[in-house]
């Protein structure tokens, strides 16, 4: 039996661990991004006529959820988990673009290095990852005000991303995905049976020489050749 459990300890879980997205700092700030962008669509676009809206609401929800989504799926496929955080990531690259655009046409200025509210603006995001620590800016925030916010959240969730990306990809080529994992588990699995067996049939030897032994010896008692 201890041999067994053993040996089962060294089959290797095909199943992986899942991320919990809660945790990951990027995952928040897309949620934060969604629900900016929906509010930033209602006050500042048009109601009706302008794709803008669905666009750019579409672009926040889908780099939140396909974050959510590709993790519940690395359980069972690294691929498809890689694949589904990249379409987050380029969903969040649209949003970028969409918020820039909207500074441009709209004559506004985008804050970089040097504007005033740059680094205030920037250090708070670095520190900020929860819902609650923007919504109370979302209706009072003028559009300027918001657009540099959502780029700047676009940026850092792009940057975190493609290091995190690069991280699983990384996990991928040393562990492989599924059928990589089968494959081991059942290595293991035949490994331990042949080790159980080899183990068996070491015992069921070492009884016949001790059955030998104790037969000679009541032979010799009896008086028998």
């Amino acid at each position: 039996m201890a041999n067994q459990l053993e040996a089962a300890e060294r089959i290797e879980s095909v199943l992986r661990k899942q991320t919990n997205w809660k945790n990951l700092w990027f995952y928040q700030k897309t949620v934060v991004l969604y629900q900016m962008t929906y509010v930033f669509t209602k006050r500042f676009l048009p109601a009706f006529g302008d794709r803008t809206v669905d666009q750019m609401v579409q672009a926040a929800r889908s780099g939140k959820q396909n974050i959510v989504e590709g993790s519940a799926d690395g359980v069972t496929s690294m691929e498809m988990e890689l694949k589904l955080l990249n379409v987050a990531r380029s969903s969040i690259q649209e949003l970028l673009e969409d918020y820039q655009d909207y500074i441009k046409s709209h004559k506004l200025t985008q804050w970089a290095q040097g504007h005033a509210r740059f680094d205030a603006m920037l250090l708070y995001c670095r520190e900020h990852n929860q819902l609650e620590d923007y919504e109370l800016f979302f209706d009072r925030w003028d559009d300027e005000e918001m657009s540099n916010t959502a780029i700047t959240l676009c940026r850092m969730v792009d940057k975190m991303m493609t290091s995190y990306q690069k991280k699983k990809e990384d996990e991928f080529i040393k562990e492989g995905g599924l059928r990589e994992r089968m494959t081991a588990a059942r290595l293991g699995y035949r490994g331990s049976q042949k080790e159980a067996l080899e183990a068996a049939l070491k015992e069921i030897e070492t009884l016949r020489k001790e059955n030998a032994e104790l037969k000679a010896k009541l032979d010799s008692l009896y008086g028998k050749n």
